[in-house]
């Protein structure tokens, strides 16, 4: 088994794990954090296969933009202050370990020179023709996850929105 098969499976295991994590989380912060350690294996695994400029636009965008998106949408839901408690350990311990194996994994494959081992193939595009192709050939799956997330922003806003209509009515039925 060379390097980069090693590295592969460790990275593929470690998205699966945090991407597992995220899915059972009962609290909205953690999961989206595992998500984010998983969108950062996403990147190491473009990166390690040779495309460096999708591995910097999954950080950016997905890891970046989106993640903080998700971040405002928890923040607009406004959940009750008694259901934050301060975590425990045991709660951080898996994030924690899944962030220093991707700390390690990237290290490992920046540091190693890629010519020792099995020579990639890689495939250079500037980013302006990487835009062009994308949006001449897969314009309509661009628009579509926009018009999801436009989707995704609206609901959230209505949902903040009627918890507020909620909270107010509770308070005025106080005499």
């Amino acid at each position: 088994m060379t390097l980069y098969a090693a590295i592969f499976y460790v990275l593929a295991s470690v998205i699966l794990v945090s991407t597992g994590l995220a899915i059972t989380r009962r609290n909205l912060v953690h999961a989206v954090v595992y998500l984010i350690i998983s969108f950062f294996g996403s990147a190491l695994l473009y990166y390690l296969f040779g495309a460096p400029l999708l591995a910097a636009l999954e950080i950016i965008i997905y890891a970046g933009a989106i993640m903080v998106l998700f971040l405002f949408i928890i923040m607009m839901l406004r959940i009750d202050p008694s259901a934050l408690r301060r975590p425990l350990l045991k709660e951080w311990l898996p994030a924690g370990a899944l962030g220093l194996i991707y700390l390690a994994i990237a290290l490992l494959v920046v540091s190693t020179d890629p010519a020792s081992q099995t020579p990639l193939m890689t495939g250079l595009a500037r980013p302006r023709v990487f835009g062009q192709f994308l949006f001449q050939k897969y314009w309509l799956s661009v628009e579509i996850i926009s018009f999801l997330l436009l989707i995704v922003l609206i609901g959230s806003l209505y949902l903040g929105k009627a918890y507020a209509r909620g909270a107010d009515d509770r308070t005025e039925e106080k005499p």
